[in-house]
Parts: C-alpha cells; sequence; structure tokens
C-alpha cells in the first residue's frame, strides 16, 4: 500500500512513472489501475446517474477514459467530453480508442445537465493557468470528482492556477504530492483519495525525497524512565514580559505538560502575579547574565509577550551564550528587516505575517519559501497556518495537517512555543522537536475543542489536552488485560 508520510512534487512522480516500466510494470498497466482505483472509489460514495466524464488530451485524459469505460460496464449512463484528442502513440490514445461509448461537447450545457462531472483534464503537473474555457465548463457542475488534483491546483505548492472549481473527491495514485495538503489545494481537493496502483518496488530509487506528511513516521516523542528525574528531563527558562505575563503563562503551562522536568519564568521587577497562578510555576527576577552562568540552563523561549526593547536586548545574550533557542512572536519583531540576527537559534515559529517582516511576503510556494528562510539563518522555520510547513536548513520539509480551524485564536502560538520547547528540553533534536509540537498542538486541539469547526476554543484549553495528545503517541494501542 502507498506509503502516506511520503510527499512527492510532480517532477519526482513523473521521475517514477518513468521508472516503472524499466521494473517490470507498463506504464499502460499503470494507466488502467489509476482508472480503475477512481471508477472504485466512485461506486463506493455515489449512486449511478447521468455522469461525464471531461477529459484533457494527456494521461490525466487518458484515466478518465478508463473510468467510463469501467463505470459504463457496470452499466452506469455515461458519457466522455474531450477537450482535444489525444497525441496518437500515446497511452492516452490508447484507452480513448478502447473507449466505444457515447461522446459529448465539452460545455457548460453538458457539464449543467450531468448528476457527476469527472474531471480528467488536466493533473498535478500543469505549469499554466487553465483557459476560463475549461474552468467555466468544470463550475457549471453540480457535483465533481478529479483525477490527481482538481484542474489548475499547482500539485507542487497547493494554488490555483484560474478559476479551479471545487470537487467532492480527488483521487490520486501511490504518492500524496504537496499540493493535496498546501492550501488552498487541500480545500479545492475535497475528500482526497490515495489509491494503491501497483507500483513496481525500486521506483523512488535515485529520487532524494525530502518533504512529508507531518506524523509519527518522521519523528518519537520522549517517553518516561524508571530512573529519570526533572533534571534529566531538562531544564527550560522562559523570558516574559512585564505587560504580557499571560503569553508567558500559556508557554510554559504547555512546555511542562509537553514534559520539561524544570521550568523557570523571568522576568523584570516584580514577578508576584505570576507567582500567584501556578503553584509549579518557578518565578525568577534574577539578571540574565547571572542565569546563564547556570550551563544546566541549556533551552530557552524568547518571546511570547517579551516586548521588543527587551527582546532585542536578550536574544543576542542567549546566541552568545550558545543556548538551544525557540525565537517567537516578539524576538522575530525585534529581528524584522534583518534575520541574520536570528542565526543561531534552534527554531523560529513565525505566522505568515511575522515571516514576511523578516524575509518578505511568503508568495504561492509557502514551501520553498520557508526552505529558504531556513536556509538563510540556520534554523528549523515553522511557517505557521492551517498548514504549517516545518523546514529544516537541510532541506527537510513536512507538512502538517491535522490542526482544526479552531486553533485560530489569541494565545494559540504561545502554547505551540512552548510545546515545542518543551519537547526540546528532553532532548529532542530541533526539527523533530518542532514537527512533533505541531502534530501535538494540533491534536491537542482535535482533543479539546467542545465544538469543532464551530468556535469555542481558547487557548487556555489546551495545555491540559496535551497529555493524552502525547499518550496517543506513546500508547498508540494501550489494551486493559
Amino acid at each position: 500500500m502507498p506509503d502516506p508520510s511520503e510527499l512527492l512534487t510532480p517532477d519526482e512522480m513523473g521521475q517514477v512513472d518513468r521508472a516503472a516500466p524499466g521494473l517490470g510494470v507498463p506504464s499502460l498497466v499503470l494507466m488502467e489501475n489509476a482508472g480503475r482505483a477512481v471508477a472504485r472509489a466512485i461506486r463506493r460514495r455515489m449512486r449511478p446517474c447521468r455522469t461525464v466524464v471531461f477529459c484533457g488530451p494527456g494521461n490525466n485524459g487518458g484515466d478518465g477514459y478508463v473510468v467510463a469505460r469501467l463505470l459504463a460496464q457496470d452499466g452506469w449512463p455515461i458519457a466522455v467530453a474531450a477537450l482535444a484528442p489525444p497525441r496518437d502513440g500515446t497511452d492516452a490514445a490508447i484507452m480513448a480508442a478502447r473507449w466505444r461509448g457515447l461522446m459529448v461537447p465539452f460545455t457548460v450545457a453538458e457539464a449543467a445537465r450531468a448528476g457527476l462531472a469527472i474531471d480528467a483534464v488536466f493533473g498535478a503537473g500543469l505549469s499554466r493557468d487553465v483557459d476560463p474555457a475549461v474552468t467555466d465548463v468544470l463550475a457549471a457542475a453540480r457535483r465533481l470528482v478529479a483525477v490527481d488534483v482538481p484542474s489548475g491546483v499547482d500539485g507542487t505548492t497547493g494554488a490555483s492556477r484560474g478559476g479551479v472549481s471545487h470537487a467532492e473527491m480527488t483521487v490520486t495514485f501511490y504518492r500524496l504530492k504537496p499540493g493535496h495538503l498546501l492550501l488552498p489545494g487541500r480545500e479545492l481537493c475535497g475528500e482526497t483519495v490515495l489509491a494503491d496502483i501497483g507500483m513496481p518496488d525500486g521506483v523512488l530509487d535515485g529520487i532524494d525525497v525530502k518533504t512529508w506528511i507531518n506524523g509519527t513516521a518522521l519523528w518519537t516523542v520522549p517517553s518516561l524512565t524508571m530512573s529519570g528525574q526533572k533534571y534529566t528531563r531538562g531544564m527550560l527558562t522562559v523570558l516574559a514580559g512585564a505587560e504580557m505575563g499571560g503569553a508567558a503563562r500559556l508557554a510554559s503551562m504547555a512546555a511542562r505538560r509537553a514534559g520539561a522536568g524544570l521550568l523557570t519564568v523571568v522576568v523584570e521587577g516584580n514577578g508576584d502575579v505570576l507567582r500567584a497562578t501556578e503553584p509549579g510555576l518557578i518565578v525568577s527576577e534574577a539578571p540574565l547574565e547571572r542565569l546563564l552562568e547556570d550551563e544546566r540552563r541549556k533551552t530557552w523561549l524568547c518571546g511570547p509577550g517579551l516586548g521588543l526593547d527587551r527582546a532585542r536586548a536578550a536574544l543576542p545574550k542567549l546566541i552568545a551564550a550558545e543556548r538551544q533557542i525557540v525565537a517567537d512572536a516578539d524576538a522575530l519583531g525585534a529581528c524584522a528587516g534583518n534575520p541574520d540576527r536570528l542565526k543561531g537559534v534552534a527554531v523560529i515559529t513565525p505566522h505568515g505575517g511575522e515571516f514576511a517582516k523578516l524575509f518578505g511576503p511568503v508568495g504561492d510556494d509557502k514551501v520553498a519559501a520557508a526552505r529558504r528562510a531556513a536556509a538563510r539563518i540556520g534554523a528549523v522555520v515553522v511557517l505557521k497556518g492551517a498548514d504549517t510547513v516545518i523546514a529544516a536548513p537541510d532541506g527537510r520539509v513536512a507538512i502538517n495537517n491535522n490542526a482544526p480551524p479552531s486553533l485560530a485564536t489569541a494565545g494559540s502560538g504561545d502554547t505551540l512555543a512552548g510545546i515545542i520547547a518543551g519537547l526540546l528540553t528532553q532532548g529532542m533534536a530541533p526539527w523533530e522537536a518542532a514537527a512533533a509540537g505541531v502534530w501535538v498542538h494540533g491534536a491537542a486541539a482535535t482533543i479539546a475543542d467542545p465544538n469543532p469547526g464551530g468556535g469555542g476554543l481558547i487557548a487556555e484549553d489546551l495545555a491540559d489536552a496535551i497529555p493524552q495528545a502525547l499518550g496517543m503517541l506513546i500508547y498508540p494501542r494501550h489494551a486493559r488485560a
């Protein structure tokens, strides 16, 4: 079965397709299997109805001809509308010749009359905007199923190339592509079905996969040992601001719930307000220089509610002391326009606006933007959003897909920074800690959300759900005797 963790760009998938015949599986067999997978997915979810398959001239259209033939064999009332005929001698031309059924015009009227339209016009490798003559036809469909991607979705970036129509379901093959997870592609695809089409072993040999779906194939969260104690679990120090102590509290609660053994919040001036909160929260007014003398304080969180001036003063000292630093919020704002000031930190966690102030606009290619930023500063970049991208300086990228929309609430980012810092404190490597932290953050929101998709979750709800989210990873198949 397909490995759900690896993501292949359209170019990489093209290499896989070209390698398959040399390993014993002809391309025509793969096309037949792809069309069969689409037909199977449709039959499982939908009742027979008047159906039109809209076919392009390439391999995507070839898959469409197979779908039409197989559904017709099952008694579906089905027709094919061809944008253009396939080129002679291609697999698509062979499949088109095997279609003996009804052909109809590629028109808005035909799409509107159909109970179901199947979009087999263009696949994920399209490198130009879709012509309105195509998008207008697909937009007229009442229900739409897409082959590989909805026509116009960029398989590498998830960007919309033209007026892309929203599919109820998208069926793709062997491996997902980044565009299936990145917005707006993820929403435009609807339900995404990944199908096994019989690719031979060895097709990935020579392809240096650098992009994955974020999940447990990439990392393992720390588990406790009988001999462990608070110092072996690590010391985390959080710099807090006097005026926005709540941000530091949210981050600190999350870090402690994520497993940090001993946590200190450092404030300037009177820390009694913070001392009056959680009993386990250690508060210090000691100067930063004195705290840095303690070599056990290896991991620091700098930014949430800290204030720009204090962040601007503290960050260079932490970097000079060669500490492991998670930089968030005000630490990022303090470096706006000069991201090289972040060289020496372990992880940064910007949302799109903070990223733009540091590195320039994200643009249509979120993965490429995060990769460039990570390489520039030598740190892991967590580019936040509903499709958070976690990029390492060496080019590795994980794309997260488990975050519910309810995470779009104030303080959620502080909690995420705390989870990542808490995992770093326990010895996880930066990219793995960042990726795991993003996943745990999304899982905790799903657990804590009282009204999925409808609002109601606040950042304070997240910390208590973190242990349950971690338990899903450490004890995934816990059984009662």
